[in-house]
Formats: C-alpha cells, sequence, structure tokens
C-alpha cells in the first residue's frame, strides 16, 4: 500500500520508541529503570481529579467551542499577566490537545514551503518534524554544554537570512534544562528587533520547573510582544501529562488561524480535561511548589552521580528534569564483539547491560551525548547509576 511523502518523510519519535522498547523488556520480565521519558512521576492533584469528577457529575460531558471554554481561557489570560506579565486577551488563547497540538497549529498555521525556522539544538525531537510536515526549513543552531546549551546573539543573527519566519525557543529546554536568563533572552531581542518580520514561538511548558528562582517569558520584551506566541500547558507543571491540555497565546490573526486549523482537525480538547486545567490555574500552586521542590533535590542527586562515571562530562541544569551529559569518550570501546560507535550504540547498550532506558542525543540533533529524565524517584536514580557504572566497567 502506498504511503503520502509527507507521512514517510517523518521520523518516528525516538523518546517514545526509547520508552516502549523499555515496556516491552519490561513485559519480558527484565527489572527496567525508565529514564527515557519526559513525564512526572508524581499523581495529579486531588482538587485538580476532584474538577473532573465535578464536571463528569455536572454533565459537562458534550463537545466543547474548538478553542476551548470561555473560563478557562480567562483563566490562561489571568495566569499570564499575574505570572508572566504578559497581556493576552482569551480570545488570543487557543486550548488544544496537549501542547504539541499547539506547536503544531502555529506552525502550521504560520510556515509556508521553503520558509526557514530557527532552532537552537539540541532541541526537541518533534520541532524539526513539525517544520518538516509543514514543509519549513529548520536552520539548527548548536550550542554545545561548554556553554550550557544555550546559543549567543551573535549565533542568532548569523543565522537569519531572508526566509527566516521563525525562532523557535524553549526554556526551560527539553532535553538540557537549561534556563535563559532574563538578561540572556534581552539580547536575543536585541537581534531580533532588527527583523520584525521574524515571529518569535516560546515553548515554556517548563517554566515552573526552574531552580533559579525566577522565570522569563519571551512575551515579557515590549519590543517584540506582538509577534511572539507563547505555548504551554498543564502537563509538566501539575503531573497532568494524559489529560491533554495545552494552549498557544498568539496575536489575535494566528490565534483565529489556529482555531480554524483545530476546527477541522480535532475540534475542541476533551470537556473534562478543561475543567480540571482550569482548577489547576485557579486553585492553589503548593503542589507546583512541592514538586519543583523534589525536582531540584532529584537534580542535585544524578548530576553528583553522573558526574562520578569516568569519561562523562556534566553540566548543571537550571530547570526541567533532564540531565544531558556528553559521553563520547566511550565511542570506540568494545563489548562481546560489539563496538559502540555512537550514543545510539551507547544507549542500546545501557539498556541490555543495566536495563536502564536512555535516549540517545542524535535525535535532539546533538550527536554524543544522551538524554536521562529524572522524573523518577531518589532511590531509582541511585539504583540506575548503579547499574550504569557496573555496566560501563565492562567496556
Amino acid at each position: 500500500m502506498e504511503l503520502s511523502q509527507r507521512v514517510l518523510a517523518l521520523a518516528p519519535s525516538a523518546t517514545l520508541a526509547m520508552s516502549q522498547r523499555s515496556a516491552e523488556l519490561k513485559a519480558q520480565g527484565y527489572d527496567m529503570i525508565n529514564m527515557s521519558v519526559g513525564e512526572p512521576d508524581f499523581n495529579t492533584p486531588d482538587h485538580i481529579k476532584q474538577a473532573a469528577i465535578k464536571a463528569i457529575e455536572d454533565n459537562i460531558t458534550r463537545y466543547s467551542p474548538v478553542p476551548g471554554y470561555m473560563p478557562l481561557r480567562k483563566a490562561i489570560a489571568e495566569k499570564l499577566d499575574r505570572e508572566n506579565h504578559v497581556s493576552y486577551a482569551p480570545e488570543q488563547i487557543v486550548v488544544s490537545n496537549g501542547a504539541k497540538q499547539a506547536l503544531c497549529n502555529v506552525i502550521e498555521a504560520t510556515i509556508n514551503p521553503g520558509d526557514e525556522v530557527i532552532i537552537p539544538v539540541p532541541a526537541w525531537v518533534s520541532y524539526m518534524e513539525l517544520v518538516k510536515l509543514a514543509e519549513g526549513k529548520s536552520v539548527l543552531v548548536p550550542a554545545g554544554i561548554e556553554n550550557d546549551f544555550k546559543i549567543t546573539p551573535e549565533q542568532l543573527r548569523n543565522a537569519i537570512t531572508p526566509k527566516t519566519r521563525m525562532l523557535l525557543l524553549c526554556s526551560p529546554s527539553n532535553p538540557t534544562g537549561s534556563v535563559y536568563s532574563a538578561a540572556e533572552l534581552q539580547a536575543l531581542v536585541d537581534v531580533l528587533v532588527d527583523y520584525p518580520n521574524i515571529l518569535v514561538l516560546a515553548d515554556e511548558i517548563y517554566e515552573h520547573i526552574n531552580f533559579v528562582g525566577s522565570f522569563t517569558s519571551m512575551g515579557a520584551f515590549p519590543e517584540i510582544a506582538d509577534r511572539v506566541v507563547i505555548v504551554n500547558g498543564v502537563s509538566k507543571a501539575y503531573a497532568m501529562t494524559g489529560w491533554r491540555i495545552g494552549f498557544c497565546a498568539a496575536p489575535l490573526p494566528i490565534a483565529k488561524a489556529c482555531t480554524k486549523l483545530q476546527g477541522q482537525m480535532t475540534s475542541g480538547p476533551c470537556s473534562i480535561s478543561q475543567k480540571a486545567a482550569e482548577a489547576a490555574y485557579t486553585g492553589s500552586q503548593e503542589c507546583v511548589a512541592e514538586m519543583c521542590t523534589a525536582f531540584k533535590r532529584r537534580r542535585d542527586l544524578i548530576v553528583e552521580l553522573a558526574s562520578q562515571v569516568p569519561g562523562w562530562k556534566v553540566n548543571v541544569p537550571e530547570g526541567a528534569f533532564y540531565l544531558f551529559p556528553e559521553v563520547s569518550a566511550y565511542f570506540g570501546k568494545e563489548f562481546e564483539g560489539k563496538v559502540i560507535k555512537d550514543a545510539n550504540d551507547l544507549c542500546l547498550f545501557l539498556l541490555e547491560q543495566a536495563h536502564v532506558a536512555t535516549v540517545a542525543g542524535d535525535a535532539f540533533c546533538m550527536p554524543g551525548y544522551l538524554r536521562m529524565s529524572y522524573a523518577v524517584s531518589d532511590d531509582t536514580i541511585r539504583e540506575a547509576f548503579n547499574r550504569i557504572q557496573t555496566a560501563l566497567a565492562k567496556l
């Protein structure tokens, strides 16, 4: 059966593939530790679950408006004003089936064939594929561990061409946990003011999981505020990955375009999930702070343990729940006749010999690295590194 060139050109998600492989081995009876998936291990807070139960009891089970219920859109607008000091009317908010759909909507609504999208790398696996789906071109700007995986203003300016349509920036970052400071963002903004036709797509899904005490949104800079699209959601901060609620906050023409697109593709998101998300944004935020405290403790632990692995280069992430060590010291080593040629081989080695699932940096356009999620318990992190050290000693 012949498939479309569009789908044949797409790469499968490496993170989901490794998580699936880990699940398969676990089903076969192996004691697996899955550090490949970007999902909080906490349960959704009770007050949010209760809001969903009430929504069911109140029969809020019919189709919702395509861009989401107005009370939720108002709650998001108030959150953006209160926490991020950015101003978007509820009409500029489009609620989607997760932040991934919000990203897809914005890219499909604004990128034409041949348009260039600047993406600092390492970057989340789906960015490049979503640009490809829109027939755009990803312009990858590399930033290694020596720069804490953050691009410089000079790199941004050098990447801009007459075809540049968008900068896609993620802070705090998946896969590195890097957080751009207000000063670092201002330096990028100072470049962007010279190019008024460039949109900024700011993926801020990890904003609440930061260990520096503050977060600055790209939408907070008045020089470019009228061309910033913010994407966020409840998955990470409120441990609501399965509820599938994200949103974009955009200039009104883009918001209307995303609504039109979503209306043809999926219609509005789950009615019950929206009521849960409304409770997340309007209720107590103590749960967010508690989870962030736990992630910081785990960050400190994994950095300590990873720094003890011979040959690994490790920085200190300032947010999210990922470590992205440089591991090329193990390339060229051999085990049972097989040579570890790259990070993909090392990931498979750790999967098979340590029963620890990680993701190769190649998936994030940064060969030579691994991504490890520390959204697991402290004891699980310790056990994972005991296994990793034992396995690597065989090489």
